[in-house]
């Protein structure tokens, strides 16, 4: 009797908390639910995602990735003192350090026109090695390196200059040795040459030893100098605008052109003047100091080859030049100068004005010859009909006189031949 009672009870209790989550007890508030709508956070995040895509530069940004692939192979195939060829079975080895996440036979046979894969005479088994073609192109950018190296000292002189003590370190240049077309010994071969121009402070950081005012002009400057020769803009209009190159199919928002407009005129530090750096707290510092940051980005990206840089390696340089704002975040705002592609996990930055379909406008000699090398990128298996089948391995030497694997095999069997 106790347990049915019990029971009787436990069920009451259920069905009396069920009525009381469905029945809203009664008040002078209550005759509406309300509800808080908060405001949507606008963040780099956000930017990131809503961004308005540049199909052209997200292309160009996957190829490249691919062709650094396929650089870091090179070296790596290059270091190895046993000759210029590889066992595919020892390049699976390799797919975690070059960042590969296919197999290594089916990515080697994507590109015909960079490896050539063949059988080794006396193992059988698979060996690649670069083409012909492609270590001409290598060779080819090398020797366009040692031909542009007084530009090379003028850029990095330039990026001395925005420095605010005039120092930078050397691990933040060697981060973008190849954005600015310095050679991998480039601390001997430039800074060290170069001693009236720079000195070495503890090994780590470099110093320009004095100004060269000739160079202390913006490369945005240019642009500025035609605005106002050929559109006969006024000098208030043109002083400290930007090009401004919105994507494809960007949304312009009531009052964002005033916006913009105000923006343009709106005076700053440029970025080789020496004046003290404007404060945050003082009128118009926040748009002014954003402003100013906008304009060493600017001409940081002017100054590389290539006009393109990873935004991680941007932060390297934040201290240097006093930019105390995120990177990203400023990139973000302002999409009609800058823009960020997110192919392949990294976030690269590309100057847009540079840039006309997936090509650059101004090229160089250090761009016109990797240029050449991406194209063998973009051709993958095409055009390969006239391509001459790979021969096999003949006598390769290393270390003098010593010889390798299957250095005897092939004269034997030509001996045989000449017997029969």
């Amino acid at each position: 009797m106790r347990i049915f009672e019990s029971s009787k009870l436990s069920l009451f209790k259920f069905r009396a908390s069920i009525l009381s989550s469905q029945v809203t007890p009664f008040g002078p508030f209550n005759s509406f639910v309300q509800k808080r709508w908060l405001k949507p956070v606008i963040s780099a995040r956000t930017r990131l995602e809503d961004r308005t895509r540049d199909s052209k530069l997200d292309k160009l940004t996957t190829h490249l990735k691919k062709l650094d692939i396929i650089l870091k192979l090179h070296d790596l195939m290059s270091n190895r003192k046993r000759g210029p060829f590889v066992s595919l079975q020892l390049m699976s080895r390799w797919r975690n350090l070059v960042g590969l996440n296919v197999g290594i036979g089916a990515f080697v046979h994507k590109y015909p026109h960079i490896f050539e894969v063949f059988t080794h005479p006396v193992r059988r088994s698979l060996c690649c090695r670069i083409s012909k073609k492609m270590r001409g192109l290598i060779e080819e950018e090398a020797m366009a390196m040692k031909q542009w190296e007084f530009e090379v000292v003028h850029r990095v002189k330039k990026l001395l200059m925005m420095s605010v003590s005039g120092t930078l370190h050397v691990h933040a240049l060697r981060l973008v040795r190849k954005e600015f077309g310095l050679p991998e010994d480039f601390r001997e071969s430039i800074l060290g040459k170069y001693s009236k121009d720079f000195r070495l402070i503890d090994l780590e950081v470099v110093e320009l030893i004095s100004r060269d005012e000739n160079l202390d002009v913006a490369e945005v400057e240019k642009w500025r100098e035609k605005e106002f020769r050929e559109k006969w803009l006024s000098e208030f209009e043109t002083k400290y605008a930007f090009p401004i190159n919105f994507p494809t199919g960007y949304e312009i928002q009531a009052g964002f052109r005033d916006k913009l407009k105000n923006w343009q005129r709106l005076p700053y530090v440029k970025p080789y003047d020496r004046k003290e750096v404007v404060s945050i707290r003082s009128c118009g510092g926040i748009e002014r100091y954003e402003k100013r940051a906008v304009g060493i980005l600017h001409e940081f990206l002017s100054l590389s080859v290539e006009k393109m840089v990873e935004v991680e390696r941007l932060a390297h340089f934040r201290k240097d030049f006093a930019m105390v704002v995120n990177v990203r975040e400023l990139i973000l705002k302002h999409p009609g100068i800058f823009y960020i592609s997110t192919r392949r996990n990294t976030q690269t930055v590309f100057l847009r004005e540079a840039y006309s379909k997936g090509c650059l406008i101004e090229s160089n000699p250090i761009y016109d010859v990797r240029r050449k090398t991406l194209d063998l990128v973009f051709l993958g298996c095409r055009n390969t009909r006239g391509m001459p089948a790979p021969e096999e391995i003949k006598a390769f030497k290393v270390d003098g006189d010593a010889k390798m694997d299957g250095d005897w095999v092939i004269p034997m069997l030509e001996n045989l031949d000449n017997g029969s």
